[in-house]
């Protein structure tokens, strides 16, 4: 008789531990919880909402027995054989239907986020069919933080598999469709997971239909981030990976699969995709060590998995000029790298920093994954804890989820939208315990009253959800970030804006970047100086490099003895910008009072207008005074526009006509 493994209930304490607890709040290391009181009162609540309607429902059921159908779920999983390969593949046509409705009427069709701004333009110039764009010759007025630009060419720092899938929908102009394919690829592939692992038909439906419709997966598979595409190819070789592991005899077809799946999610995100293929590398390899039957698929694996990566190193050495240096790398520096090391923004990233950005995660996933009334993996952890011996594939499906985890513990950035977005890749993981909660409880105590309880609970929770906290996160992800959703070739076309030159009016924070970045300076070296002197002191400093023409390594040595009082510094008290830094007891000159006046009149955002402009002819460069004179004469014939706020509405822009002469007289004047 084998021993109880001791892998589940050690999985069930780390999540209980680490996403329960908020250690966050309690080392005060750097991070903190977000409203962490708000989110254990609603928890409280909730719970005893949702147990007293269960409590109820299961004293019901003794006087009227109708009221508890046995089998019921059974047969209804039967009758709906979501599981076989058709029904499945319909299953996955209704999410992505499901998923474009959020992508149409929750985000408006827009890329939002930065990350997906950028990933959909380095689409478009795959669409064009080059790797890379022409440098813009001028980053101050066009340049983009997550963007390289050497100076002879453009392109994003992401890998480059991402920016590919979405170029499939750049050639249509349907980019916005490409998450909610992609989500339901990754359904589909579940689903066939599922099957391979011959999971009981309810816990796997249950599984099935978790994975495709809860909350997390609605709003990641409605937008453009590049975690949908990567989940998908997981999910591609997690199918593998359930043939390979209860296969009578060794598969070389399913080893293939595993290794595709795994290798195209490592072009999209190289971390999630080395996570997940690790663990069954190694069971390979160790398949292989004691039974020489297991060489083929062990062979096949790897060279599957190393293909597409192959297209992603070529795509590097002819971007950044090395197969294994990536754009984020070129453009930050070893500081972007894992590890405990400075970052490229913000304080040093220690273990206790890594330490409390997963304990971010898991607390953030008790709520996001299924916004029930209770915390979320709870389910998953019971039956985690309840489970006496994992399988083979529970095993591999855990390592690699814990690998992901160890890999965000050394990596300094916290990733949010929609959700804890870096541990997206948990779904499988979390679904398919979920859905085993039930059956674990009711092996173990039977079913009686306290497990028609918790079905009564399960039920109401499900009402709760749909009638209550969904329809509060789909309002508040559609009222998110009205100025980057913003329709400016739309706008444009009403304001009769062609063949134009639009200078964009941005804050002065983001002026003093992007002259930073014009004199030379690394992104990360301007991240350094920008959070770490006052503002009108950083303005006076480049305005006299410029004067003297000092760049590069020059610049940032004549800048950096101005971060000596970096510890007295405040937000900006003057500006909405509160990015911008102020030393107490400095006076601002007229150039920095007219500075900040223009802040509080309004300014809006370049980045989402990268994607604007090229039916119309328009050229969208940032507002930056008398330097924009520049442009005027190397652009002429353009009609000239500022893009700024409208008073009225300051998240909306507005298109204002600029008469070129009076351009002209402002800047004289060093307006």
């Amino acid at each position: 008789m084998s021993r109880p493994g001791r892998a589940g209930p050690a999985a069930a304490l780390v999540i209980l531990i680490l996403g329960l607890v908020p250690w966050a709040d309690l080392l005060a290391g750097g991070w903190h919880l977000q409203r962490a009181g708000e989110t254990y009162d609603g928890w409280w609540s909730g719970t005893l909402v949702a147990a007293g309607v269960g409590v109820v429902y299961a004293l019901t059921t003794r006087p009227w027995p109708t009221l508890w159908r046995e089998g019921a779920w059974a047969r209804l999983v039967r009758r709906l054989d979501l599981l076989a390969p058709a029904r499945a593949a319909l299953l996955a046509l209704v999410a992505f239907g499901v998923y474009a409705l959020v992508a149409a009427v929750v985000f408006e069709r827009h890329p939002i986020l930065i990350d997906e701004i950028v990933q959909i333009w380095q689409a478009r110039v795959y669409a064009s069919g080059h790797l890379s764009a022409a440098a813009t010759g001028a980053p101050e007025f066009f340049g983009t933080v997550l963007i390289v630009d050497d100076g002879i060419k453009s392109y994003s720092q992401f890998p480059a598999g991402g920016p590919a899938m979405f170029a499939l929908g750049a050639l249509v102009r349907l980019e916005w469709l490409v998450g909610p394919l992609f989500g339901a690829v990754a359904v589909w592939a579940f689903a066939g997971m599922l099957r391979a692992l011959r999971e009981p038909e309810g816990i796997a439906t249950a599984a099935l239909l978790l994975a495709a419709f809860s909350p997390f997966v609605l709003f990641m598979s409605g937008s453009h981030m590049n975690h949908t595409l990567t989940l998908a190819w997981l999910c591609v070789g997690l199918w593998g990976v359930a043939l390979l592991a209860t296969a009578e005899a060794p598969r070389a077809g399913a080893a293939i699969l595993a290794g595709i799946g795994f290798g195209l999610a490592a072009t999209i995100r190289p971390v999630d995709g080395f996570a997940f293929a690790l663990p069954v590398g190694l069971w390979l390899l160790y398949r292989t060590a004691r039974e020489r039957r297991w060489a083929l698929p062990m062979l096949s694996y790897g060279c599957a998995a190393a293909l597409p990566v192959a297209a992603l190193l070529w795509v590097n050495a002819r971007t950044t000029g090395h197969p294994f240096l990536f754009g984020y790398r070129l453009l930050w520096g070893a500081a972007h790298d894992l590890g405990f090391h400075q970052a490229p923004w913000g304080p040093a990233h220690t273990p206790r920093l890594g330490l409390e950005l997963v304990n971010i995660y898991l607390f953030q996933l008790h709520t996001y994954f299924l916004e029930s009334p209770f915390p979320a993996l709870l389910p998953a952890a019971i039956a985690l804890a309840l489970t006496p011996r994992l399988a083979p594939f529970d095993r591999l499906l855990l390592a690699g989820s814990t690998l992901l985890l160890g890999f965000y513990f050394a990596y300094w950035h916290a990733g949010f939208f929609p959700g804890p977005r870096f541990v997206y890749p948990l779904v499988p993981f979390l679904a398919l315990w979920t859905a085993r909660a039930y059956g674990a409880i009711r092996r173990t105590f039977g079913e009686g009253l306290p497990y028609r309880s918790l079905v009564g609970a399960g039920v109401a929770s499900l009402g709760i959800v749909a009638l209550v906290s969904l329809p509060l996160r789909w309002r508040e992800y559609a009222r998110f970030a009205p100025t980057l959703r913003w329709p400016a070739d739309v706008e444009a076309d009403r304001a009769g804006v062609r063949h134009a030159l639009v200078l964009v009016r941005e804050s002065w924070g983001a002026q003093l970047v992007v002259r930073l970045w014009a004199l030379g300076l690394t992104r990360a070296d301007t991240e350094f100086l920008y959070h770490r002197v006052d503002a009108c002191r950083l303005d006076a400093a480049v305005d006299e490099l410029e004067r003297d023409t000092v760049r590069g390594a020059g610049a940032f040595a004549r800048l950096r003895p101005l971060t000596a009082d970096s510890a007295r510094l405040l937000p900006s008290p003057f500006s909405p910008d509160r990015s911008e830094r102020f030393l107490p007891g400095g006076a601002y000159a007229a150039t920095c009072q007219r500075r900040i006046r223009e802040d509080q009149a309004g300014f809006t955002v370049q980045t989402p207008l990268i994607l604007a402009g090229r039916d119309q002819d328009i050229l969208y460069a940032r507002d930056l005074h008398a330097r924009d004179s520049l442009l005027v004469l190397a652009h002429p014939g353009r009609s000239l526009w500022l893009l700024s706020p409208d008073a009225e509405t300051p998240s909306v822009p507005r298109f204002r006509s600029v008469p070129v002469d009076s351009a002209w007289s402002a800047w004289r004047r060093g307006e």
